[in-house]
């Protein structure tokens, strides 16, 4: 196994810690709403969307300590962060304690979301980048994955406070992940942009590819950092306008999607279509299983079809999921499998398509100067979105049936398909270099022809 894959898969573990924590609390959702005799906006506010509004904290300042610490101090605060939500979350004994600890694996899956996918985008070569990251958002499927699996057996094997042992659980995976940290080397972008470490930024550079002429490839990442800093230019500022633009709807599209509202209620949704509990949370783990395979081809496309492509197909079987879902609802054509069986085919065409870029294609599109901030910027955008859904869901599902939301969720998708067909460009085999010289500027055109020049690999 090559040091590059082995850095890379370590850091997209942060990924797995994200998917579980993001998932594991769908098996406590119902259980803590009893609990407690909480209201659905309560609930909502305290229970499911608290470490999604910590998530925005961390996405929105996570830039801060990924430049100013670095991309690998960040990484190894993270795992703490998520140690002590897991262990604070299963032991209190009131909804505002659990909130305060939710709070903070959300922080925690915020920061991630900045760091994990700038550093592994920071090592990787051009021809692999796009794999390389998308193992980022494999590792959050398997995360989530791994979560139903753990709610399912706990639920089956504990019958008093399973909850707890559900959420505690990840204290494990936490601690293994910290440890791991310790063995990754600093990103050589970072050592040279902000430490000016020519020489430690050398020696990773020649572990991870043997065979490329080091002193060019430092020449030029000094080249294009001493262009950014001609500039002189604000982040919020006519010359990042087309990458801020494009990491707004990427990540305004991921969560219009439905996808965070499926995996958070999805136990709660299935049983609404007339399924029983242990059913619903059995349909849970396969629809973690279609996630997981689905992503992990998408994973083995990405650098051939390219971004673009990806998500020209994951928004035709988005649409035609969600309009055939809405329609089962208004009908009322429950009770059998057609719902569990379009929500797979949901969550697969989420997971070929913006499941495998999102993360990729936002940390591609900055400069090197303003990465980090880009991808914060990417990411909190996500995540206030992720947040906003989460809250109002539980009462959308007591005031609405499924019909109308899948079908404003279909609305979604479609302005979806129109901004892949006419603004969307493609990044794949293109250098981070290379691409700021087509991206970043104040004269870049938001035209589609002059962002066909970035698809030439």
């Amino acid at each position: 196994m090559s040091r590059l894959f082995q850095w890379s898969i370590t850091v997209a573990l942060a990924g797995f810690l994200f998917g579980f924590d993001t998932a594991v609390i769908s098996g406590a959702d119902k259980p803590i709403q009893a609990l407690w005799g909480l209201s659905d906006l309560q609930h909502g506010l305290l229970i499911m969307s608290m470490a999604l509004w910590g998530t925005v904290l961390g996405a929105i300042f996570g830039n801060w300590p990924t430049d100013r610490l670095g991309r690998r101090a960040t990484l190894m605060i993270i795992g703490m962060l998520y140690l002590v939500s897991a262990i604070g979350s299963a032991v209190v004994s009131d909804p505002w304690t659990f909130a305060f600890f939710r709070l903070i694996g959300g922080i925690g899956v915020g920061i991630s979301s900045v760091a994990a996918p700038t550093y592994i985008s920071e090592i990787a070569p051009p021809q692999r980048r796009g794999f390389l990251v998308a193992m980022y958002q494999f590792n959050i499927v398997f995360g989530i994955l791994m979560a139903f699996v753990s709610n399912y057996i706990i639920g089956s094997l504990i019958s008093d406070n399973a909850w707890r042992w559900m959420l505690g659980i990840e204290a494990v995976p936490a601690l293994i992940y910290t440890l791991m940290i310790l063995r990754i080397p600093r990103s050589p972008r970072w050592l040279i942009l902000k430490r000016n470490d020519v020489e430690e930024a050398g020696r990773t550079l020649r572990l991870i590819n043997p065979g490329v002429d080091i002193d060019a490839e430092i020449a030029t990442i000094r080249r294009a950092e001493e262009e950014e800093a001609s500039t002189q230019s604000r982040f919020f500022s006519r010359r990042y306008r087309l990458p801020i633009l494009l990491a707004f709807l990427i990540a305004f599209f991921n969560q219009l999607s439905g996808i965070n509202f499926i995996i958070y209620y999805a136990p709660r949704v299935l049983e609404a279509a007339q399924l029983g509990s242990q059913a619903a949370l059995l349909s849970t783990v396969g629809i973690g299983m279609v996630n997981l395979l689905f992503t992990m081809l998408g994973m083995s496309l990405i650098d051939r079809f390219g971004r673009r492509t990806l998500l020209f197909i994951g928004s035709a079987g988005y649409l035609l999921s969600l309009v055939l879902i809405s329609r089962a609802f208004f009908a009322g054509a429950l009770g059998g499998a057609e719902v569990p069986l379009l929500l797979a085919l949901f969550i697969a065409s989420h997971a070929i398509s913006q499941g495998a870029i999102i993360w990729v294609f936002i940390a591609e599109i900055f400069p090197n100067s303003v990465r980090a901030r880009g991808q914060s910027f990417g990411a909190s955008t996500h995540w206030v979105f992720a947040a906003l859904i989460t809250l109002v869901m539980p009462w959308v599902l007591g005031t609405f049936s499924g019909g109308p939301v899948f079908a404003f969720f279909a609305v979604m998708m479609l302005l979806q398909l129109v901004f892949a067909i006419f603004l969307m460009p493609e990044t794949k085999s293109v250098s981070l270099e290379e691409l700021q010289k087509h991206l970043v500027g104040d004269n870049v055109s938001l035209r589609r022809a002059r962002l066909s020049s970035v698809r030439t690999p």
